[in-house]
């Protein structure tokens, strides 16, 4: 098995894009998100937001009249109809039991598109169930970020049975057993974050304040890599091992922005979600020096 790699903020600095002088809004990548739930509307704008702090040139957000109203109040340029995307997030704010058949016809249509994809919460278990029913083997362009409930769930729907203790035993090893599982690259989401590629890649993100375990962050992440895949969709569709590395970066962002939210104190998940803009910055900053 590959030795695991903490991932540092000079890997991460390589994986952001910056715009050249002819870049538009669809060459830096267009984001869909069938994100947020009439129940959870607020995942909707979570991860809305820390897509557009993140860099991503569009996003196309599909979901319910309610959340999406919620989203366009914040966020006016984000465009509701349906359209050409670059990639995927889809889940954060879903309850797969509560999913409509329509919008559950969306989610299976989007995961068949070929786009690449970043998989979360809800839609975790219909991600595993639906590559089964496919007849789904080998590698797919997907970044599932689980926390270890939601990874024993995902677990249980490709037949292999654990429980949360033993995850939290061994959290690396079932990183890595899910991602062989799941032909996946799996993101599991902890004080320390294991990226585990299923090819052999093998990451760990550290150092997040402890303030960032508040609702809504997960949400945030979600937003964050999406925008990282969609504007690295070239990059993907080359080497799907570049995946991971993204994975990483994402996770790291996101632990930068929450230190800057922070700064010692208490932070809501729209505040990390504000931050990412200067925490970019500041690695930009530091690589041209």
């Amino acid at each position: 098995m590959s030795e695991w790699t903490a991932f540092t903020d000079d890997d991460a600095a390589r994986w952001i894009s910056v715009p050249a002088p002819d870049d538009d809004k669809y060459s830096r990548g267009v984001l869909g998100a069938i994100t947020g739930s009439t129940s959870y509307p607020g995942a909707a704008v979570l991860s809305v937001q820390a897509a557009h702090r993140t860099g991503v040139g569009m996003v196309r957000y599909l979901g319910p009249r309610h959340p999406s109203e919620l989203v366009l109040a914040r966020r006016p340029e984000v465009v509701t109809a349906d359209g050409r995307v670059q990639a995927w997030v889809i889940g954060s704010g879903i309850d797969e039991q509560a999913l409509k058949p329509k919008r559950r016809a969306r989610i299976i249509r989007a995961l068949e598109s070929g786009d690449p994809a970043v998989i979360d919460a809800g839609v975790l278990g219909l991600f595993a169930e639906h590559r089964l029913t496919a007849g789904g083997g080998g590698r797919t362009k997907s970044i599932l970020t689980p926390h270890f409930s939601e990874l024993v769930a995902l677990l249980g729907r490709t037949g292999i049975d654990t429980d949360v203790d033993a995850v939290k035993q061994a959290p690396a090893d079932w990183a890595v057993r899910a991602a062989e599982a799941s032909g996946s690259v799996v993101l599991l989401k902890g004080n320390t974050t294991y990226i585990a590629d299923p090819d052999g890649a093998r990451l760990t993100v550290s150092g997040a304040p402890s303030w960032l375990a508040t609702a809504g962050s997960g949400d945030v992440l979600g937003g964050v890599l999406g925008a990282l895949v969609a504007t690295h969709r070239d990059a993907i569709d080359a080497d799907a091992g570049a995946l991971a590395p993204l994975a990483a970066t994402g996770a790291l962002l996101h632990a930068r922005a929450a230190e800057l939210a922070s700064a010692g104190g208490p932070i809501a998940a729209l505040d990390v979600a504000d931050a990412l803009g200067s925490a970019i910055k500041s690695w930009l900053n530091s690589a041209s020096h």
